[in-house]
């Protein structure tokens, strides 16, 4: 998919400058391992309220690229979180762990993302995506709690900065039809991290299950009926109120 592809050169065009070149390896592979999703609804949600957007253009890949790589630094702060990588070490680098190098190219991946954003108008939607989710992996292993769906919070989150991302972008706000398209794919995300956690029981891996997003063309394809359904309906008016940040505690800040 060319949007894909543009999107995964656009971010990692945003780290292009990180040295060494074994730390800028370990942030490429990071986004070369990673759906472009994110990335790709930016897109989409920019060209469903403005068909005349240019997607070529600097700035919007830009934003693509920023709301693409805070998803990778926290897909892969979440999953160095989830395992034991520090019992694996480089004897090559004298003994240095590549998990502290993970940990560091997870804090760029963030940090550049942020950067992109800094001046548009979800830039404080990117630092509460960030805060939520600290504290979703904070409780994620308290008593009652359902880690898959504490987990697929990031990615929920993530689509609902996509689309205010793509909206801002083009000088508009999400439609209804964007939010019900973030809620399908997040549905699928949800749905096929509780059934890998049903396959994982019996091996003891149920931690470990992944949540994060499939292949651009999978989760597109899948949602193609749903998606032209959700486009026919009328879009909300720019002040009918409607917001893409999920419900926090009162004490959240």
């Amino acid at each position: 998919m060319d949007r894909a592809d543009d999107c995964r050169r656009a971010a990692r065009d945003a780290v292009a400058d990180v040295e060494p070149p074994r730390l800028y390896d370990a942030l490429a592979d990071a986004i070369d391992g990673t759906s472009m999703v994110p990335g790709v609804l930016t897109l989409e949600s920019a060209t469903l309220l403005d068909p005349d957007v240019d997607l070529e253009g600097e700035e919007i890949l830009t934003h693509a690229a920023g709301v693409q790589l805070i998803y990778d630094g926290l897909r892969l702060t979440r999953t160095l979180a989830h395992g034991d990588p520090w019992t694996t070490r480089s004897e090559a680098e004298g003994g240095t762990s590549d998990a502290d190098l993970q940990i560091l190219a997870a804090d760029i991946l963030v940090a550049r993302g942020f950067y992109l954003l800094a001046r548009t108008e979800v830039a404080d939607k990117a630092v509460r995506t960030v805060r939520a989710f600290g504290r979703d992996q904070t409780r994620r292993d308290h008593p009652g709690v359902d880690p898959v769906s504490v987990d697929a919070n990031l990615e929920r989150d993530v689509l609902e900065l996509a689309v205010a991302t793509g909206a801002t972008a083009v000088g508009a706000r999400p439609t209804a039809p964007l939010l019900g398209l973030v809620a399908d794919i997040a549905d699928i995300v949800e749905i096929n991290g509780t059934s890998d956690v049903c396959n994982a029981i019996d091996s003891g891996t149920a931690d470990a299950v992944d949540t994060s997003f499939p292949p651009v063309e999978e989760c597109l394809s899948r949602l193609e009926t749903g998606t032209l359904r959700s486009r026919s309906d009328p879009p909300n008016e720019p002040d009918d109120g409607v917001t893409t940040d999920r419900a926090t505690s009162a004490t959240d800040p």
